[in-house]
Formats: C-alpha cells, structure tokens, sequence
C-alpha cells in the first residue's frame, strides 16, 4: 500500500467528510480538510475558506491523489415557493463550488498515478419527490459534471459520484427530529432504515481507492434501495 497518498476534502466539517477522514487515516493516508467553519476534527492540514468559490481554495504544491466534494444543502419546498435566491444559492454551493474545487486541484490531480474524484448527488435526482425541485436540479448538474469529467479526464483521473438517500447526520436532522419521523422516514425506505455516515463514507472510500481502478463516470446508489425498488 502506498502509505504517501494525499486526498482533499471539501465540506470537511460535515459528519461523513469525517467519517470518510477516519476510514483513510486508518489506512495511513494525509488526508487534507477545507471548510467554511472552524477546525473541529483532526485533519493532518486544514484550511478554512470564507465560501467555497473560485479563488477561495488554498494553494497546494504537492501531489494529490483525491478529491470529495461535501457541501451540500437540504431545501424543501413547494416549487411555487422557491425564489431566485434560493435556486442560485443552492446551485452555488452544490454545483458550483464542486467545480471550482476540481478545478483548483486539477494541476495537483495529475501529479498522481491513480487519482480519483468523488461527488455527492442525492437519490431525488433519479427519482421524482415533491418538494425537492431545486437540490434536485443542483445535484442533477453533479450528476451530468460526473459523466463529463470521467470521459474528459480519463485514463488518469476516475470521477464517480454516490448518491445517498436520507442520512443520520446533522444535515438531514430536522427530519428525524422526533420518533414519529424518524419511524416514517424508515417506512419510506425499502430497507426499513436510514443511512449512516458510515455507509456513505465506506461508499466513497472503495470509489477513491484501488479497489474501484476499473470504475468511472458511474453514479453508485447508496440509498436502501429507494431509487429503483417500489416500496411496499
């Protein structure tokens, strides 16, 4: 094992960025944080940015074999609802800041023998839920970035996305707030259960990894089932 492999995370202050940090420090990889709050978590090297815009990334000289995009937003509602504001923010800070982040490190990226980008989309984008217009449009873009840099960037640098339904994470809380959502929640799910921080991060660390050297341009469904399995 190459115990010199170096990844980047974007969004490094949410829980499964973390839970994604511990699983390739356990392997004994430098594993670099970003984010728009303060240090809460035991990067090897962190860098806080005031957004996740161009121009806002560090400069970063060395070698780099990884990238994952965190950064997200949970915003539901009626489409009517939604205004101007809300759709660019949503925009910017799930697609737009992904491309800004790849492109920041793309020089880096091809230093590498074997690198790999990863990107977080959501099971809305694959199947149609009220209420979920605008982060299905800004992940639906991710989805389309995904299949573009994969043939663009190939045979060096793999790009795949996971797609997760809801997670037990500080994100998506407000809709396990109370037992009763929570156990409605499980209902909807084919498994009869949410997603851990684990089952993503364990996702993103096969698709960043040697594991997954004949995977790209693939967007891997890590949801219970909820995107092609009729429930009940």
């Amino acid at each position: 094992m190459n115990q010199n492999k170096t990844f980047i995370l974007a969004g490094a202050s949410s829980a499964i960025a973390k839970q994604t940090a511990i699983f390739l420090k356990e392997k004994g990889y430098q594993i670099i944080g970003v984010s728009t709050k303060p240090k809460d978590f035991d990067y090897d090297e962190f860098y806080e940015v005031p957004s996740y815009d161009f121009g806002n990334f560090p400069s970063i000289e060395k070698p780099i074999d990884g990238l994952v995009y965190f950064p997200g937003t949970i915003n539901l509602k009626p489409f009517a609802r939604l205004t101007a504001a809300e759709f660019n923010n949503d925009l910017a800070i799930n697609s737009l800041g992904a491309v800004a982040f790849v492109q920041a490190y793309l020089s880096n990226l091809k230093k590498s023998e074997n690198a790999s980008i990863v990107f977080i989309s959501t099971v809305a984008v694959s199947t149609g839920m009220p209420f979920h217009s605008s982060i299905a449009m800004a992940k639906g873009a991710i989805e389309g970035l995904t299949k573009a840099l994969s043939a663009e960037l190939a045979p060096n640098i793999r790009v795949n996305c996971v797609a997760p339904s809801l997670v037990n994470s500080p994100l998506g809380s407000k809709f396990i707030s109370s037992p009763e959502k929570l156990e409605a929640m499980q209902k909807r799910n084919p498994l009869r259960k949410i997603g851990e921080p684990t089952d993503i991060a364990n996702a993103i660390v096969f698709l960043l990894l040697e594991q997954s050297a004949w995977v790209t341009g693939q967007v891997l469904a890590v949801d219970g089932g909820m995107n092609n399995i009729k429930n009940g």
